[in-house]
C-alpha cells in the first residue's frame, strides 16, 4: 500500500503497526523507536528523556508514561514530538489512532476551503463521522482541537491592532 505525502506530493510508504494492543502503547512504542534513531539515548540515567522532554515541551513524567504506552499527548503537543523524532506527523496521528490511514491523501484536500469570506459547510462533528472517529477519548481531543482553531482563528479575523500577518497566539 502507497500513501501520498500532501505537502510534497510524493509517495511515501505505509505506515507499519507498531506493537501494542492500544494506541498508547503504539504510539509510545513509535516514538520511543524514533527518539532512539533520533538520537535520544532512553536508557535509565542517561538524559535522554529529559532532552527529548525539553525539546517537546512536556514534563519529564509526562514523557515517561507516553514512552511507556499509558498515555497519549495532547494534540498541541503532536508537531513538537514529530519534530523532535525527527517523524512525519501523519505518522503519529494514524499510530496514535486519530486518524485513518487513508484519510491523509492529497485528494482529501482538493476541498479545503482557506477563503475567509466562506463558510464552513461542516461541523466538527459531521468530519469526525466522515474520518470514522468514533473512540470517544481521541474524538473529544479532535473535536476540542477543532474548536480551539476555530476560536484562534476567530480571533485573528476580529483583530483591531492592524496587524493582518494573520498570526494567532495559542491560549490555554
Amino acid at each position: 500500500m502507497e500513501n501520498h505525502d500532501q505537502e510534497a506530493g510524493t509517495p511515501t510508504p505505509a505506515i507499519p503497526t507498531p506493537p501494542g494492543d492500544t494506541p498508547a502503547e503504539r504510539f509510545g512504542a513509535l516514538v520511543t523507536e524514533r527518539a532512539r534513531l533520533a538520537g535520544y539515548n532512553l536508557d535509565t540515567g542517561a538524559g535522554g528523556r529529559a532532552l527529548l522532554a525539553r525539546d517537546i515541551g512536556m514534563s519529564p513524567s509526562a514523557v515517561g508514561r507516553m514512552l511507556a504506552g499509558k498515555t497519549l499527548p495532547m494534540p498541541q503537543q503532536l508537531e513538537p514530538i514529530a519534530k523532535a523524532v525527527h517523524t512525519p506527523i501523519r505518522t503519529l496521528l494514524v499510530t496514535a489512532g486519530v486518524i485513518s490511514e487513508t484519510s491523509w491523501s492529497t485528494e482529501a484536500y482538493s476541498d479545503v476551503r482557506s477563503a475567509p469570506e466562506q463558510t464552513p459547510t461542516v461541523s466538527p462533528e459531521a468530519a469526525a463521522d466522515a474520518w470514522g472517529i468514533r473512540e470517544p477519548g481521541i474524538r473529544a481531543m479532535l473535536l476540542g482541537t477543532i474548536q480551539h482553531a476555530m476560536s484562534l482563528q476567530a480571533e485573528a479575523d476580529n483583530r483591531t491592532d492592524g496587524d493582518d500577518r494573520g498570526e494567532a497566539i495559542a491560549r490555554g
